[in-house]
C-alpha cells in the first residue's frame, strides 16, 4: 500500500498547487475587472448614444443573421431586427438551404425581388441561389441571401461576402438584443486611437423566465428553474470577473457567438469563419489576433460590461451537458489548430498567458479534478485518507470559490443591477453556496465527456432544445438564426 499512499500524497500536492495557482490568477482577474468596470462606468454613464445612432460618420454596420427552417417565426424576427435604429446599417438574412417555406414567407412579407447585388467578399461558401432586396422603401436596409445549405459558419461567411459595410455584427441563435446594443458595442471601436479594434463584445445574460414581447425584453426576472438560476451566477463570474479583465490586458481569446462585432477587412483577410470547427467563434478571434500579431500591427479585442444580449440557458441536465460538452470540444479544436501560440513570445501576452491559461485551467481543470476524485475514492477504500488535512483543504477551496461567486454578485449590483428585487439577490447568494455541490460536478463531468469525445474525433453538434419564455412567448429575434438544434453535421 506504500505506492498508493505515495500516489495519493503526490496527487494531493498537485491539486493544492494547481488550486493555489488558479485561485491566485482569478483573484488578480477579479481585481482588474473591478477597476476596469468602475472606469468604464465613469467614462460612459453620460455618453450620448442617440447622437451616435444618428451620425452619418459613425462606423457602418452589417448584421448577419443565418436562418434554417424558421417558418414559424422568421417574419416577426426580421421585423424585430429592422426595428434597431442606426444610421449606417444593413441587415443581411441568410437562408441556409431551408427545406420549409421560410424563403417564401420572407418574399411575401417584405416585397422581395431578385437584385443584382455586388458580392464583395472572397470567402469560400456553398453556392448562392439569389440575393433579394425589398421594393418597399420601409425595408430598404434588408438584404436576403438564399443559398445552398452549408451550416452556420458557411452561412455567416456568405453574409459577410454580400455585406457592404465596415463592421460585421454576427448574431447567434438564442439571443435577444438590448435596444442600444449596436450603439454600445461600436463605441469602443470609435474611442480607440492607438490601434485597430478587430472585435468587440459585451456581457451575455440569461433570459429564462424573462418577459419577451415582439422580440424585445420587457421585464427581467430571475429564472424560476434552479439550473438556469445557477447559470446566471456562472455568467456573472465569467463575463464580469473574467472577460472584462482579459479585455483590459488585451488577452481575450473569445467573443461570444451570441453577439459580437468584427472588423470586416481583418475578418476576411484572416479567412472568415471556419466551417470545420464547432467552436467557430473562439477560433475566429484567435485567428484574427494571430493575423495582426504576425504582421506586427497594433490592435485590440475589446469587451464591455454592458448587458448587450440575453440568451436562453439550458434548463434540463441533458441539454446542459451536451452544451458544455460541445464548448469543450470547440475549445480543444481551437487550441490544437493554434498550438504554435503556446509559450511563444512572438505572440506576446496571447502566447505567454492567454493560451496557457485556457490549456491548463479551462481544459486541464476538469482532468485534474477527475483524477483527484478517483484517487480520493481509492484512498477511502484503502483507508489512506488523512481526514483532518482533507477537510481543512476542502473548506479552504470551497470558501474561496464561494467568495469569488459573491464577488461576482457584488459586481453585478454595483454595475447594472438587472435584478432589482432584494429577494433575487438573496436567492443568488444562496445559489453561491449550493453551486459547488450541485452544479460544479455536473460541469466537470460534461467537460471530461467533451475531452473524451474530442479524442474520439466526435464532431457532432448535438440536439439542443429550447423551452421558450414566460407567457409562452418564444425567442422571436433569435429564432430566425441557426437554432440550438439546427446545424449541418
Amino acid at each position: 500500500m506504500i505506492w498508493l499512499q505515495i500516489l495519493i500524497e503526490l496527487i494531493g500536492y498537485l491539486v493544492i498547487i494547481y488550486s493555489v495557482l488558479f485561485i491566485t490568477f482569478n483573484i488578480c482577474l477579479g481585481v482588474i475587472s473591478l477597476k476596469e468596470t468602475r472606469y468604464y462606468l465613469r467614462k460612459n454613464t453620460k455618453a450620448d448614444y442617440k447622437l451616435l445612432a444618428s451620425s452619418p460618420y459613425a462606423p457602418s454596420l452589417s448584421i448577419v443573421a443565418p436562418c434554417f427552417n424558421e417558418a414559424n417565426n422568421i417574419v416577426q424576427s426580421v421585423r424585430s431586427l429592422l426595428s434597431n435604429y442606426y444610421f449606417n446599417l444593413e441587415i443581411i438574412v441568410v437562408n441556409d438551404g431551408s427545406t420549409d417555406n421560410s424563403m417564401q414567407l420572407l418574399y411575401d412579407a417584405y416585397d422581395l425581388q431578385k437584385a443584382h447585388h455586388f458580392v464583395q467578399g472572397k470567402l469560400n461558401t456553398e453556392s448562392i441561389h439569389g440575393i433579394y432586396k425589398s421594393i418597399n422603401p420601409a425595408f430598404s436596409k434588408l438584404v436576403v441571401v438564399d443559398k445552398a445549405n452549408g451550416g452556420k459558419a458557411d452561412a455567416l461567411n456568405a453574409g459577410i461576402n454580400v455585406s457592404g459595410n465596415q463592421y460585421i455584427i454576427s448574431i447567434d441563435a438564442d439571443c435577444i438584443l438590448a435596444e442600444d446594443a449596436l450603439l454600445k458595442i461600436i463605441k469602443p471601436i470609435i474611442d480607440e486611437t492607438e490601434g485597430t479594434v478587430i472585435a468587440s463584445g459585451g456581457v451575455v445574460r440569461i433570459a429564462n423566465s424573462c418577459l419577451v414581447e415582439d422580440g424585445k425584453l420587457v421585464k427581467v426576472n430571475l429564472p424560476v428553474n434552479l439550473l438556469a438560476r445557477i447559470q446566471v451566477l456562472e455568467y456573472m463570474r465569467a463575463f464580469l470577473l473574467g472577460r472584462m479583465a482579459w479585455s483590459r490586458l488585451n488577452g481575450l481569446l473569445l467573443i461570444s457567438g451570441a453577439f459580437g462585432a468584427f472588423n470586416k477587412e481583418i475578418l476576411i483577410n484572416s479567412g472568415g469563419y471556419n466551417s470545420e470547427t464547432i467552436g467557430e467563434d473562439m477560433e475566429l478571434v484567435v485567428r484574427m489576433r494571430r493575423y495582426m500579431q504576425e504582421r506586427k500591427l497594433p490592435y485590440k479585442v475589446t469587451y464591455i460590461p454592458d448587458p448587450l444580449c440575453w440568451t436562453e440557458a439550458p434548463s434540463t441536465l441533458p441539454v446542459l451537458i451536451r452544451q458544455r460538452n460541445r464548448w469543450m470540444r470547440g475549445a480543444l479544436q481551437t487550441l490544437q489548430l493554434h498550438q504554435v501560440l503556446c509559450f511563444n513570445r512572438t505572440y506576446g501576452l496571447m502566447g505567454l498567458i492567454s493560451y496557457p491559461y485556457w490549456l491548463f485551467f479551462e481544459v486541464g481543470g476538469p482532468i485534474i479534478e477527475s483524477v483527484g476524485t478517483l484517487v480520493f475514492l481509492l484512498g477511502i477504500i484503502f483507508g489512506l485518507i488523512k481526514w483532518k488535512i482533507f477537510f481543512a483543504i476542502l473548506f479552504l477551496l470551497l470558501s474561496i470559490g464561494i467568495i469569488n461567486s459573491l464577488f461576482g454578485i457584488f459586481m453585478e449590483v454595483m454595475s447594472y443591477h438587472q435584478y432589482k428585487k432584494p429577494s433575487d439577490i438573496l436567492k443568488l447568494i444562496l445559489v453561491a453556496f449550493i453551486e459547488p455541490f450541485l452544479f460544479h460536478p455536473i460541469i466537470v463531468y460534461a467537460n471530461v465527456c467533451g475531452i473524451i469525445d474530442y479524442l474520439r474525433k466526435n464532431n457532432e453538434w448535438g440536439v439542443m432544445t429550447r423551452s421558450g419564455f414566460k407567457n409562452n412567448i418564444s425567442l422571436n429575434t433569435p429564432n430566425l438564426l441557426y437554432g440550438l438544434d439546427e446545424r449541418k453535421q
